[in-house]
């Protein structure tokens, strides 16, 4: 300064002299990076200097970082130190410094297991331009990949029904003897848990023609494009928008479809037909799952979607059932399903968990291992599976033998056709009281193991008894997809299908209604 500016400036009022000062002395300071928070930046947009402070903890804390465009040769460096000694921690600061390296999937993080007195956290920007996010956690990585998979429940010809992936399971407690109530054939579910507990999940699902391509031996995506939610957000030409707030073209609600815990579900509409589709799932704006692929049926389809059925709550696909009444509502649910459907069907619950409890449930022990509860939960999902058949379409041979059912997208997997039957108009075997169908339909064959899950888990009394595979299983399901087949066990036959160890997978296959 200049002394004749020198002199001005000493004859400011003393409080605005003083704020100056602490202005200028919070200009020279590290920005704070705020716990269980994510920080955007750029790397030739960054602050002066580009240095964070860690707070103290007295956990461990992971800082954590996630690309959000494709990164260049010089892209930017990041260092981190609990040394509190070290004001500028980079290549060249020496000490207790630790470079955070990102990964082929655009993810990075560094665990400080001792950061009593907090740390540094600085940018390094290179010379090419790159949008980043910063987060720092106190519960392992911020950004991150999630083991759990989006769920595919059915596609239409022009909807899908989507969920996220679990959250927040749920243990069946069992009754005791000699209060042993089973529930009603009509179960209701508990009490959705508040927002405290649910996740904040955002569906992002578009053309599998949008994204780049998935290579699922390295779990990466091709030309080196970043696996993050801020990245996936950008390329898509649909974006299904957080669970919370769900645009027009979507139905977001949570469902409790099994014991693996609560799972948020979106119903989409307005999706093409015959169209393969990628869907991920973001979970609280940086945690991604994903991706899982699906194919849209032909115009021709007509089965629609049913789904949020308290009394089978593990349905989620479309069944042979006339368009829901009215032209608002395209799907069914417990508001909408046709109780010529549900009350009988409710009422073979009802009357099974009758000649169940004659048993000595709780007191007498038929299995060391399967309960009266365990019975009950079984048979529910196998009746609930062959009461309320699956729709699905014959894989077109002429094109790939790997276009089962619900997708054509070729994952280099075993190549499997789906256990489908067809089924002339108004001939429903398995349920005669579902109304007739608009068309044709062909049904997706349940998969044997649910039958055999309820022989296993149900007293010998009762008589439950499925097909043997070596005779006539395969008429009425779908065999050897999950558990194997007689091949395996030295037999001279083979079921038309093949071991697949599940019965649908990330890639849109489905080769039977597990």
């Amino acid at each position: 300064m200049t002394p004749n500016f020198m002199s001005k400036f000493l004859l400011l009022p003393r409080p605005l002299l003083f704020l100056l000062i602490h202005a200028g002395t919070l200009n020279a300071q590290n920005q704070v990076l705020v716990l269980n928070q994510s920080l955007s930046l750029v790397s030739n947009n960054l602050p002066n200097p580009p240095t964070f402070s860690i707070p103290a903890s007295s956990t461990p804390l992971t800082i954590s970082i996630a690309f959000c465009e494709t990164p260049q040769q010089d892209g930017p460096r990041f260092f981190v130190t609990n040394d509190t000694g070290i004001g500028d921690p980079g290549p060249g600061s020496g000490g207790d410094v630790f470079e955070i390296t990102v990964g082929e999937n655009g993810m990075g993080n560094v665990t400080l297991d001792s950061i009593s007195n907090g740390g540094t956290f600085a940018v390094t920007a290179g010379t090419s331009q790159l949008s980043f996010e910063v987060g720092l956690s106190d519960s392992g990585p911020l950004h991150s990949q999630l083991t759990s998979l989006p769920l595919l429940g059915d596609s239409t010809n022009n909807q899908a029904l989507l969920f996220s992936p679990p959250f927040l399971p749920v243990n069946p407690s069992d009754p005791t003897y000699p209060n042993y109530t089973l529930p009603l054939g009509n179960i209701t579910q508990p009490p959705p848990p508040d927002s405290s507990q649910t996740p904040n999940f955002t569906l992002i699902l578009g053309p599998t023609t949008s994204f780049p391509t998935f290579d699922a031996s390295n779990n990466v995506l091709s030309n080196n494009f970043p696996m993050t939610a801020c990245a996936l957000r950008n390329v898509s030409n649909l974006v299904v928008g957080e669970s919370t707030n769900p645009p027009a073209n979507a139905q977001a609600s949570l469902w409790l479809r099994d014991s693996d815990g609560w799972r948020t579900q979106w119903i989409v509409s307005g999706l093409d037909s015959i169209t393969n589709y990628t869907a991920y799932v973001v979970q609280d704006g940086t945690k991604i799952a994903g991706p899982t692929y699906f194919r849209t049926k032909t115009a021709i389809f007509s089965c629609p979607l049913v789904h949020s059925l308290p009394f089978c709550p593990s349905t989620s696909y479309s069944v042979p059932l006339p368009p829901p009444p009215g032209t608002a509502v395209t799907t069914y649910d417990a508001s909408n399903f046709p109780s010529d459907v549900s009350d009988p069907l409710i009422q073979y619950m009802t009357n099974f968990t009758v000649t169940l409890l004659t048993f000595a449930c709780g007191r007498d022990w038929y299995s060391p291992l399967q309960t009266c509860a365990d019975c009950q939960r079984a048979y529910r999902t196998w009746l609930c599976a062959v009461q309320l058949p699956r729709c699905g379409e014959i894989p077109d041979t002429t094109t790939s033998a790997s276009t089962p059912q619900s997708s054509s997208i070729d994952s280099g997997a075993q190549v499997v056709f789906p256990a489908v039957l067809s089924q002339p108009k108004g001939d429903i075997a398995r349920n005669t009281n579902l109304p007739n169908a608009t068309g044709d339909w062909v049904e997706l064959l349940p998969c044997l193991e649910s039958c055999n899950a309820a022989d296993r888990a149900c007293p010998n009394f009762l008589g439950f008894m499925c097909p043997v595979p070596r005779f006539n299983a395969a008429s009425s399901y779908g065999v050897g997809f999950i558990d194997g087949d007689e091949k395996d066990k030295g037999s001279d036959w083979e079921q038309d299908g093949g071991m697949t160890g599940l019965s649908q997978d990330r890639w849109g296959h489905v080769w039977c209604n597990g």
